[in-house]
């Protein structure tokens, strides 16, 4: 077994037991003890768990940021909308966009006006809330529901065959060296394939996320058109990115 693969059953086995033991953990992997304790020493360098002797457990902290959501993120409301009313301004008529799933995308759905643009979509709640809008057209991919999204090979082979102008991708994490970042594998392809079929893409997140890295990198952060973030962010973090080239959109300013 890979030790990326280890790692999300690490973090599954904490977001389900909220603490995990070294010993059960090797019998469950197959590996050592001194492998688990490496595994758990990577992760802690993270930030995805607290080491503690014998095991480790969940942070409590910021937890939500790096593990998928099941409900919405109520955290940053006010950061969430501000962001979303931005990025409603890149949609033009007629645009073909798709929506990633997470909280700051549902946002924008809530935003979207109620005409004529074309939507794909695998975030359950976004589907709800658009199922409103009679004159947004709702493209909704196959799959199997795992937990919020539409997910799995048929969802991702659908997703290929469109032709997308505008994708806006969610991540867990925003890293000037790591690039843009996800807790599970389980979403990579499916963002990859809104990314790579999609003219241009957008990435939106808070400014919470900047700094961090999840455990999986799905896009260099040169493949966005731009990050779309909220007014709060730190000028002096925003220009680390801007000087390597990256394109931000925050609080007013455009770089």
């Amino acid at each position: 077994m890979l030790a990326v693969q280890r790692h999300e059953l690490i973090l599954k086995q904490l977001e389900q037991d909220r603490s995990v033991k070294v010993s059960e953990l090797s019998e469950l992997l197959g590996v050592t003890e001194k492998t688990v304790r490496e595994d758990l020493e990577k992760l802690e360098e993270k930030g995805l768990l607290k080491r503690i002797h014998g095991g480790a457990v969940s942070i409590a902290e910021g937890e939500d940021a790096l593990l998928p959501i099941q409900v919405p993120n109520t955290k940053y409301p006010g950061e969430k909308k501000d962001i979303a009313r931005r990025a409603v301004e890149y949609i033009e008529k007629d645009d073909i966009i798709a929506l990633d799933g997470g909280s700051t995308t549902l946002e924008i759905a809530r935003l979207l006006p109620n005409s004529r643009i074309t939507v794909i979509t695998n975030d359950i709640f976004i589907i709800g809330e658009l199922a409103r809008k009679e004159l947004v057209r709702l493209v909704v991919p196959g799959g199997y529901r795992e937990k919020n999204l539409l997910a799995g090979a048929e969802a991702v082979d659908f997703i290929r065959r469109c032709n997308i102008h505008k994708a806006f991708v969610s991540a867990t994490g925003i890293h000037i060296d790591f690039g843009l970042t996800v807790f599970t594998g389980a979403l990579v392809d499916m963002k990859r394939a809104l990314i790579e079929s999609a003219v241009k893409s957008y990435c939106v997140a808070d400014r919470s996320k900047f700094g961090k890295s999840a455990l999986i990198t799905f896009a260099e952060l040169h493949e966005m058109e731009a990050i779309i973030t909220d007014g709060s962010l730190d000028p002096d973090e925003a220009l680390q990115y801007v000087s390597k080239g990256i394109r931000l959109d925050y609080g007013g300013e455009r770089l």
